[in-house]
């Protein structure tokens, strides 16, 4: 029951921020009239937005976070984060007036990161089980940059196409910042929020109180630093700060996070096979099927046989045994390490509940016929004291 209610109250702030978020950002694209520079800033914001989120998705294949929640994550970074970055803005250019550059350099990137790591901070607290560690951090803080970036880039690339008393606009003006901000610079935002999201996915993996407490705030700080040094080049100087921040920082800094997913990645399969050897000694996935479902590749290949073997009903049936084996490995892992969420157990009996439900209908992997266990077997009792125990 707790897990169902924080779910649901989840979903209740984040679709009642969405709707906020959409009425705020309506009134402002409505308010900057020019509804044909809106369409041009719309389709060139659009172009780099498929490529990262592709990005993002193939780093999140071992598990798969639930699609609702990575479109969630893009709608609270294209209105919800934007809408509440421009009305603390506003707030503040109202009370302090500050200068442009410390608007830029501090205001900006205080506002913008709080806001965009907001949602991540929500799903750690109120969707927990479905938060796993830095990977997932990643992945999140990730889509909700771009979400972000998307909005912000119709807006000034709409503002570029009309022009001004300093900018020639037109198609020309539009196309010149989409260069370097779509083409260029598309990560910068996700790069900056994945720092966040790494603060907070080393906390979710900690046992230690003080690591718990520091991480997100380490995470949140970077994050805020990078922006706001980017923000400073850009602001500085006639151009060559700009290209000198990119060069030396911005591309540094995205290769080694690149680097350092791609190490966090490779850690799966040994993560899952450690994780799903000890279910498999207690009883809740049998041990000839481990190596089928560690691998990406045997996933696809058990699921092709499935359905060559006994159709779309069989297909399905083996696709959802893989997520929930998956889903049960990594709330397992979090148990042996002592991190596990609240109702872990309540969850995990969830997960070997849908295993034995799923296990008579599947198709067995080839040439591991002589691994099947009797279908009768209870996976959930008698092989332990209880759930994940």
């Amino acid at each position: 029951m707790r897990r169902h209610g924080s779910s649901l109250v989840f979903t209740v702030l984040v679709t009642t921020a969405l709707a906020i978020g959409a009425l705020v950002m309506g009134a402002v694209l409505l308010a900057s009239g020019a509804p044909g520079a809106l369409v041009i800033g719309t389709v060139l914001a659009a172009v780099p937005v498929a490529p990262l989120v592709g990005c993002y998705l193939w780093l999140d294949r071992y598990e798969p976070e639930p699609r609702s929640l990575l479109a969630l994550a893009l709608l609270w970074g294209a209105l919800v984060a934007t809408a509440a970055a421009l009305l603390l803005q506003g707030l503040d250019l109202f009370v302090f007036r500050p200068t442009e550059s410390h608007a830029s350099v501090v205001v900006a990137p205080i506002t913008e990161e709080l806001a965009k790591g907001a949602f991540i901070v929500l799903l750690l607290l109120l969707r927990r089980a479905e938060f796993d560690g830095i990977l997932d951090g990643i992945v999140y803080a990730g889509m909700v940059g771009i979400g972000f970036a998307f909005t912000e880039n119709i807006l000034y690339l709409a503002s570029a196409y009309v022009g001004g008393p300093d900018q020639p606009g037109g198609l020309d003006g539009a196309v010149g910042l989409f260069v370097v901000r779509c083409l260029f610079s598309p990560f910068a935002h996700p790069l900056f929020t994945t720092f966040t999201g790494i603060g907070l996915g080393v906390a979710v993996m900690s046992r230690s109180r003080a690591v718990r407490l520091a991480a997100p705030v380490g995470g949140l700080g970077l994050a805020m630093l990078m922006h706001g040094l980017w923000n400073a080049a850009l602001v500085t100087g006639d151009g060559q700060s700009a290209v000198a921040e990119y060069v030396f920082v911005m591309l540094p800094a995205l290769v080694v996070l690149g680097c350092f997913a791609l190490w966090m990645r490779s850690r799966e399969v040994p993560l899952l096979t450690g994780a799903l050897s000890d279910c498999a000694r207690r009883g809740y996935v049998e041990p000839a099927q481990i190596p089928w479902l560690v691998s990406i590749p045997a996933r696809r290949a058990w699921r092709r046989q499935a359905r060559r073997t006994g159709g779309a009903v069989a297909e399905a049936a083996v696709r959802d045994y893989q997520r929930e084996a998956i889903e049960l490995a990594y709330l397992h892992h979090r148990y042996l390490r002592g991190t596990a969420p609240q109702g872990f157990g309540e969850l995990g009996q969830a997960h070997v509940d849908a295993l034995g439900a799923l296990r008579p209908a599947l198709v067995t992997p080839a040439h591991t016929h002589d691994a099947r266990v009797p279908e009768t077997r209870n996976p959930g009792r008698g092989a332990g004291s209880g759930v994940l125990r």
